[in-house]
């Protein structure tokens, strides 16, 4: 690939670009999880996917919380609890969490679904869960990278079966793809506006309905590999 017209391509888009501010319905959607955590009454909030290989804190984002629990499939800084994400109902009581959140996680979950339902299992009643990840982005952390996710994705994990009420779904941080093959049908790829990350707030109103929803498979039943750790674990 001719890298030095790539860079001249990335250059002239210069202009097009904005710094992706807090108006950003991405980051927009995260701030209102945010306050609604720092309007409760002595919150018990879980994050998913809390081990240091960004160099951020997650409990720096919720001053005032005491009852902060990081889980994370490997042991590390910030990690209070080692658990896989598809398997929550076995490391925690039921009903244990006001406030479920995950950053940048959900794409590398083998079965997403059941990552939700294993949620509302550690759910309070009312509780509310938080997920951010990406309609579009660069492979990453591979093999253990599956998923990219759209708005109307949110409601099939978070609706009355598995136990929630969507609140809000908000895609943002705009991009576009360029094609790189002749081909008629993707000539005009780069028209079409995407977004690289998509924020979801869904709301527990329920247990999920056991009678119709049941999904025993782990990642270990169908794969020997595990998600990989960063480099500054090694």
């Amino acid at each position: 690939m001719d890298q030095v017209r790539l860079r001249l391509a990335n250059w002239l888009l210069k202009g097009l670009r904005r710094k992706a501010a807090g108006d950003d319905p991405y980051h927009r959607t995260f701030a209102q999880f945010r306050q609604m955590v720092l309007d409760s009454t002595n919150p018990a909030v879980l994050e998913i996917g809390s081990r240091n290989v960004s160099g951020h804190n997650g409990r720096e984002r919720f001053p005032g919380v005491t009852d902060y629990t990081g889980v994370d499939i490997h042991p590390g800084e910030y990690v209070d609890v080692v658990s896989d994400a598809h398997q929550l109902g076995k490391a925690f009581p039921e009903k244990r969490f006001d406030f479920v959140y995950s950053i940048s996680v959900f794409e590398h979950l083998m079965f997403p679904w059941k990552a939700a339902m294993e949620i509302n299992e550690i759910l309070k009643p009312g509780g509310h869960v938080f997920v951010a990840t990406h309609p579009a982005w660069i492979t990453h952390e591979l093999p253990w990278d599956f998923w990219r996710f759209l708005h109307h994705s949110a409601h099939c994990m978070f609706n009355p079966v598995t136990g929630f009420e969507v609140v809000t779904v908000s895609e943002g941080l705009p991009a576009r793809m360029f094609s790189l093959v002749r081909d008629a049908a993707t000539r005009p790829m780069h028209l079409f506006e995407m977004h690289q990350g998509i924020a979801i707030i869904a709301r527990k109103v329920g247990d999920y309905d056991r009678t119709r929803l049941r999904w025993d498979l782990v990642p270990a039943d169908v794969t020997d590999s595990i998600y990989p750790r960063a480099a500054v674990d090694s």
